[in-house]
């Protein structure tokens, strides 16, 4: 069963967990997760079937690795969480919402960071 949860509320959760996310990570990473801004949406806007990625996307990473040159007219890296589908994988329950919006962030971060989906999965980063 999938509760009720207005947008504000979900999206103060989610800032929450990944501020929680960033102040564990090792200090050499700080400045790095600094430079990647998070946003957060309802749902994708458009089909993520249609773009090559699953039906079920719940974040993005958008924009140059960390490890790419600064590239003239590049979109600046950026993190997207969809909070609305993560709310609904999650079928309402708020401990389940925390710990995925954890999750994925953390997997949206190892892409910032370079990693491929096979070395994300390799660190445990789902």
């Amino acid at each position: 069963m999938n509760l009720p949860i207005s947008w504000d509320r979900l999206q103060a959760i989610a800032q929450q967990e990944v501020t929680n996310v960033m102040a564990s990570l090792p200090a050499e990473l700080h400045n790095s997760t600094a430079a990647v801004s998070v946003c957060y949406e309802t749902v994708p806007a458009h089909s993520p079937a249609a773009e090559g990625l699953g039906d079920d996307l719940l974040g993005l990473f958008v924009g140059p690795d960390l490890a790419s040159e600064d590239e003239h007219g590049a979109l600046p890296p950026q993190i997207i969480l969809y909070l609305d589908s993560l709310w609904e994988y999650c079928a309402g329950d708020e401990a389940a919402f925390r710990e995925e919006v954890r999750v994925t962030y953390l997997h949206e971060l190892g892409h910032y960071l370079g990693l491929d989906e096979d070395e994300v999965e390799e660190r445990g980063l789902l």
